[in-house]
């Protein structure tokens, strides 16, 4: 009787797997076909991924993507640390209550996340636009000589950027925190006690024992800028275009084989990452284990 539920067990998981990554195996197969046919194999082929480098689009929104993401990890990764390591010093009434304003954004949907940053770019843009028209009306009437230009702002990369940097921040936070708490507080004490400024504490104390932390947190970070869509839709604008947002577009003319090819390198890269992520976690585990034995 328990070899059979033991089986049968077994056969669900292999059917829940099937089910997941069918379609990420069929998209796989079809970026090497040949034709370009979903459903008719002609050959293994790199004609589409070919094509996919020399496609212009496609690479430059390959090069926003990088760019924003790379941006948005180092300066979430600074901020977030830094944030952690303050939530750590501080009562626990007030950790508890920030901590929980710091989950929001994560549990929060994205669409919400979104259209409210949007909303509060248009907001502040307007408000700036509208007090920088009034003010060159002004210089106009009176014709004062010494004038200060002031630009006219709209949704870009830089609103973007703000955007991928407010969502990656929280997520540091929960990678650094537990490092934190782990981490025996009386080793601050003991460098301060021994002649190191908080500051020299913090870089020779502190940031090696929370160092997988922010690693960790790092990747998370880059990974959700990577795969972002929604967010980056609300608060990119005209001017620029995200790899998702590329694809997106690309997928409502017609599904073109060279979709398949960008999804596959997408997918390696992030599979490469958390098997990165999974695999320097157990290696830091062995090593505190040998530690304490």
């Amino acid at each position: 009787m328990k070899k059979q539920r033991r089986v049968g067990s077994r056969v669900f998981m292999a059917l829940v797997f099937l089910f997941l990554y069918a379609p990420i195996f069929l998209m796989i197969v079809f970026s090497f076909n040949a034709g370009n046919s979903n459903v008719i194999w002609k050959g293994f082929s790199l004609h589409w991924y070919t094509e996919l480098f020399q496609d212009r689009s496609i690479m430059q929104s390959v090069y926003t993507t990088l760019l924003v993401s790379l941006l948005a990890t180092v300066i979430a990764t600074i901020a977030g640390t830094f944030a952690a390591v303050g939530f750590y010093s501080m009562g626990r009434r007030a950790r508890g209550a920030l901590m929980t304003v710091n989950n929001i954004p994560m549990t929060n949907a994205d669409i919400v996340t979104g259209v409210s940053l949007c909303l509060l770019f248009v907001a502040v843009f307007g408000f700036w636009n509208e007090f920088a028209a009034n003010y060159r009306l002004t210089l106009n009437l009176f014709g004062t000589v010494y004038r200060i230009t002031f630009p006219q702002l709209s949704m870009g990369f830089g609103t973007m950027l703000i955007a991928h940097i407010t969502f990656n921040i929280p997520y540091v936070i929960l990678s650094v925190g537990p490092k934190l708490r782990q981490m025996d507080r009386n080793l601050v004490d003991a460098a301060q006690d021994l002649g190191c400024t908080w500051m020299g504490a913090f870089f020779k104390v502190i940031l090696p024992e929370i160092k997988p932390g922010i690693i960790s947190g790092a990747l998370i970070a880059f990974t959700m800028s990577v795969d972002d869509f929604v967010i980056s839709l609300f608060t990119a604008g005209d001017s620029v275009s995200t790899l998702a947002m590329e694809i997106y577009s690309m997928a409502r003319r017609r599904i073109s084989p060279e979709i398949n090819a960008i999804s596959t390198l997408l997918f390696v890269i992030v599979l490469a990452l958390l098997v990165i992520n999974n695999v320097r976690e157990s290696r830091a585990q062995r090593a505190a284990a040998r530690r304490q034995y």
